[in-house]
């Protein structure tokens, strides 16, 4: 039961990934592409959990954290360098 939650999880993050890329082709706000980029990285952490999760040979859990804390960097970085433009 908890596999199918944290596949949820991964589903949830990439279509709110794929929504705010569509939003930022449309209106070209940047803010809208690092939360794309951010959403990603987070899809990505997801994804490794739901294997991390099924897989009790290795842990995961360093690399795991590694693609959202990229994700929240990139959006660290695009809410301060948009507020300086």
């Amino acid at each position: 039961m908890i596999h199918l939650l944290f596949m949820l999880c991964a589903l949830t993050s990439f279509a709110c990934a794929v929504l705010l890329l569509r939003g930022y082709l449309r209106t070209r706000v940047r803010l809208l592409l690092w939360s794309a980029i951010c959403f990603a990285g987070l899809t990505l952490n997801n994804a490794l959990l739901v294997v991390d999760a099924q897989s009790q040979l290795t842990d995961l859990s360093e690399w795991r954290t590694l693609p959202a804390l990229a994700g929240v960097m990139v959006l660290v970085y695009g809410l301060v360098w948009d507020s300086h433009t």
